[in-house]
């Protein structure tokens, strides 16, 4: 055997970021201007030359399949794949009952592939890494799986399988999503040590766990749940700190958000819009990769006496600002703002339409969404209640192809 096999998650509802995923599945939601989520954990794998990839797909994939057609496509290189794999329904017919059932019924792949090692990794998390790294501590250590690991507030330890490891980096103790009293880290009780859902997996430990896993009745069939408790206990699974992973020209390094909410995705844009952004999108010695339509730069242009000011804000090709205020935003491809608009703290996705006269803010409007002349969203959210989304923290979300005010 020789190399390394990723495989990505990537069936994901995406429940809590409704309506973001109405219609498409989780990793395909548009992020920063220009990128879908799947594609960090793409860039992560390519940038660290791991070119053999299976992207596990289930939900609402129709999306997700175009953007992997036109962005990541390879062909003509030998053994060098990015392959989209839907769920075939390969041991009954059933869709896949957890994520170690995803990769179970597609264990075949790993067989043919004959891997030293498989790269298991979300899909759906704003993150860089140096995914070789992982892979050279876990062949240091000759681990039968190493999970990638993160600190995060306690407040969050029932978002996460949090982890107890000791001096030597063994896990000694996992909880999946603890609904109290986790376990906090030795001298820091405001913080929980939190999976990363990344995982680096010696191929036979993997095989083997996957064929015990699938014959237990009582199994949810979930790495999280079932998989990683039966292994830790046979004192061969280590913790990979996150934060020790250096890419060259990063001036910060240990990012890593989890979007999974409204309030998430929205703050991790905002993140992007920050004086010193912690996760920057300009290193060109770690390029972030995606599919760039074929459309004019940015346009932006006065009308009369309303003169167009941008500050602080991502501006993607394809877009118009007419005689209008955009504040600490985020326009993706064609967002076109009209005359005397003031858009702040926002997202559009793509393909956005605003009216002369709005005032738009602490806003995510999805894509072909059209807001009417003079329609005032963000500044009353009990109002807004009524008529749309609107998240725990006030973000108001405007769904994919919805005519606001007509």
């Amino acid at each position: 055997m020789a190399g390394i096999l990723s495989m990505i998650l990537a069936g994901g509802e995406g429940t809590r970021l409704y309506p973001l995923t109405e219609s498409r599945t989780k990793p395909a939601v548009p992020f920063g201007g220009s990128y879908r989520l799947i594609d960090f954990a793409l860039n992560n794998f390519v940038n660290s030359d791991f070119l053999k990839i299976y992207v596990l797909t289930q939900f609402k994939s129709q999306s997700l399949n175009i953007h992997l057609r036109q962005a990541w496509h390879l062909s003509g290189i030998t053994d060098r794949f990015i392959d989209a794999v839907p769920a075939q329904m390969r041991v009954g017919k059933r869709w896949y009952n957890g994520t170690a059932d995803a990769i179970y019924q597609n264990a075949r792949f790993i067989e043919i592939n004959e891997p030293d090692h498989v790269c298991i990794f979300g899909s759906d998390h704003i993150y860089k890494m140096d995914v070789r790294q992982m892979v050279d501590y876990h062949k240091q250590l000759k681990a039968d799986l190493t999970v990638a690991a993160i600190k995060v507030p306690i407040s969050q330890a029932d978002q996460f399988g949090i982890i107890e490891v000791d001096e030597q980096g063994r896990m000694i103790g996992f909880e999946e999503k603890p609904k109290q009293n986790p376990k906090t880290i030795p001298g820091d009780p405001d913080h929980v040590l939190a999976s990363m859902g990344n995982y680096v997996f010696e191929t036979q430990t993997l095989l083997t766990s996957l064929s015990k896993d699938a014959e237990n009745p009582e199994s949810s069939n979930d790495f999280g749940k079932d998989i990683i408790p039966e292994l830790y206990a046979k004192g061969n699974v280590f913790v990979y700190d996150f934060t020790t992973n250096q890419i060259e020209g990063e001036v910060h390094h240990g990012y890593w958000r989890d979007v999974g909410t409204i309030d998430s995705y929205w703050a991790a844009h905002m993140d992007l819009l920050s004086e010193d952004p912690e996760f920057s999108l300009y290193n060109p010695k770690f390029p972030l990769h995606t599919y760039y339509p074929p459309l004019p730069p940015a346009t932006f242009k006065d009308v009369g006496e309303n003169v167009v000011k941008v500050s602080q804000s991502l501006v993607s090709a394809g877009s118009f600002v007419l005689g209008s205020v955009v504040e600490r935003s985020v326009l993706g491809f064609r967002s076109h703002v009209r005359s005397g608009s003031i858009v702040s703290e926002s997202v559009l996705i793509s393909n956005c339409r605003i009216g002369e006269g709005c005032r738009i803010r602490r806003t995510i409007i999805d894509k072909g969404a059209e807001i009417a002349p003079g329609t005032i969203i963000g500044e009353n959210l009990e109002q807004d209640r009524k008529l749309y989304t609107v998240s725990p923290e006030g973000i108001v979300v405007i769904p994919k192809g919805a005519k606001i005010g007509f």
